[in-house]
């Protein structure tokens, strides 16, 4: 469905203000999940608790099994991050993937996305919400939208500015969890 991978070249993250990494630059690869990745997957997804939701092993499988789209991006072959897309129709009962089938029924649905705390600030977010909105395009020509929710209470602020930066609006708030969040969209 996708291309075997994005491979793109990126600058290490910088040590401070006056410091210059000590490589030029790494390997960056974006490409679809498979089985063998969820241990590392669920790892990242474990650490990031509680901007994602909680996870097992069996359970991330269900879900990329049910996904429209499921990616990793590598760094030097080491998965780095991930995310997990649905679109509509799809057989999941997330509170938050419902309002939005409720309110944007014709918008892809990006249940999470996190990475690994060493490969923030390096551009990989970004490039992964490209691919996104790439596969999207191509792959399902009719979706008039993405949405997703950030945390509000407990507070997700960095998240929050990544995702208004990338050109998202709140479009409602709800309860998820025991968790606040702001429910976001963006049209395609």
């Amino acid at each position: 469905m996708f291309p075997s991978f994005v491979d793109v070249r990126i600058a290490p993250s910088w040590g401070g203000r006056g410091s210059r990494p000590s490589v030029d630059y790494v390997r960056f690869v974006l490409r679809e999940m498979t089985a063998t990745d969820l241990e590392r997957v669920l790892e990242i997804n474990q650490t990031n608790v509680p901007d994602v939701s909680d996870a097992t092993t069996e359970h991330l499988g269900r879900l990329v099994d049910m996904s429209s789209i499921a990616l990793v991006s590598t760094v030097d072959a080491e998965v780095a991050g991930f995310c997990i897309v649905f679109g509509a129709g799809a057989d999941y009962e997330s509170v938050n993937y419902q309002w939005f089938m409720d309110h944007h029924p014709t918008s892809m649905y990006l249940d999470r996305v996190a990475f690994d705390e060493r490969f923030h600030g390096r551009g990989l977010g970004s490039e992964m919400y490209a691919e996104v909105d790439r596969a999207i395009r191509e792959h399902h020509p009719d979706a008039t939208g993405l949405t997703l929710e950030v945390n509000i209470d407990p507070p997700n602020e960095p998240s929050l500015a990544f995702h208004r930066k990338l050109g998202f609006d709140e479009v409602g708030r709800q309860m998820s969890h025991g968790i606040e969040v702001s429910l976001m969209h963006r049209p395609l």
